[in-house]
C-alpha cells in the first residue's frame, strides 16, 4: 500500500528549482534512505512532505488524502513527523517529562505539563525501552550524550505514533557504537512506521535501507536497493565517485 505519493512536487526559491518534477512513492512500513549531493534537494524534499516549505506546483498525497495545501501543525495531526539534524528536545525537562509532551493530545506546553509523571509503562515504557532510555528517565535532557538526545527525539516521534517520521542525517556527529545502536533501532521500526532517511553515512544506509532513492538537482536519478544503486554508473559519476 502507498502511504506517501509525490507527484510532479517542484518548489522554486527565485530562478531556482531546489526540487524539480520530484515523483516518489513510499510504502506503508518501508524505510526509504534519500542519497544525492549537497544541494540536491534531499532535505528540501523533507521540508515538502511535512509543510516546512510550499510547493510551487505538484501534489502530496498522504494516506490517499491530498495534503499539498495544509498547514505544518495539520500535517503532525495527520500523523506525519519530523526529526531535524540538530535535535529539537526541552534540555530542563528530564526524558520522561519530553515524552509526555509529546505523546499529549492537549496542544502547548502547560497543558501538557498536567500530565507529567505518568508511570513507566505502556506505550510510556514501550518506545524508552526501544531507544534504550528506560534507565535515563529522571535525567535531564541537557545531560544526555549526542546520540542519547538524538534517540529521545526518536522517541518522542514515537510517542506521537507517528505514520510517517522523516529524518535528516539523525547520526551526524555520533560514534561508531551510537550509530550502530541508531541502526539498531531503525531496523526494529521496520514494518511498524514508514520511514524517510537523509542520510550521507553509506555505512548506516546499507545497513538499514530496504529501498535507497538519489536525487539530484532536484529531481530522482536512481531507486533500487544498496546493491543496485552502488553498482549504477550515473550514480557513481554524480555521488559516489568513480
Amino acid at each position: 500500500m502507498t502511504v506517501l505519493d509525490i507527484q510532479n512536487l517542484t518548489v522554486q526559491f527565485g530562478g531556482l528549482k531546489a526540487v524539480n518534477g520530484l515523483n516518489l512513492q513510499v510504502q506503508q512500513g518501508e524505510l526509504r534512505c534519500l542519497l544525492g549531493p549537497n544541494g540536491a534537494g534531499k532535505s528540501t524534499t523533507l521540508d515538502l512532505i511535512c509543510g516546512k516549505t510550499r510547493a510551487t506546483s505538484g501534489r502530496i498525497l498522504f494516506d490517499g488524502a491530498d495534503i499539498t495545501n495544509l498547514a505544518e501543525y495539520r500535517r503532525a495531526r495527520h500523523g506525519i513527523g519530523r526529526k531535524f539534524q540538530v535535535p529539537s528536545v526541552f534540555k530542563e525537562l528530564t526524558v520522561i517529562e519530553n515524552i509526555e509532551i509529546a505523546r499529549s493530545r492537549r496542544p502547548g506546553l502547560l497543558a501538557a505539563l498536567t500530565t507529567f509523571r505518568t508511570p513507566l509503562r505502556g506505550r510510556v515504557k514501550e518506545v524508552l525501552d526501544r531507544v534504550a532510555l528506560t534507565d535515563h528517565i529522571d535525567s535531564k535532557a541537557g545531560n544526555l550524550s549526542h546520540g542519547q538526545t538524538q534517540w529521545l527525539e526518536i522517541a518522542m516521534l514515537l510517542a506521537q505514533d507517528s505514520k510517517l517520521i522523516l529524518m535528516d542525517e539523525p547520526t551526524a556527529g555520533m560514534t561508531i557504537q551510537e550509530t550502530l545502536k541508531t541502526a539498531e533501532i531503525f531496523n526494529s521500526l521496520r514494518g511498524e512506521h514508514t520511514i524517510i532517511v537523509v542520510e550521507h553515512d553509506m555505512q548506516f544506509v546499507r545497513q538499514v535501507a530496504q529501498r535507497v532513492t538519489v536525487m539530484n538537482q532536484g529531481s530522482v536519478l536512481a531507486e533500487g536497493t544498496i546493491a543496485e544503486i552502488e553498482a549504477d554508473a550515473r550514480v557513481k559519476a554524480v555521488y559516489l565517485g568513480h
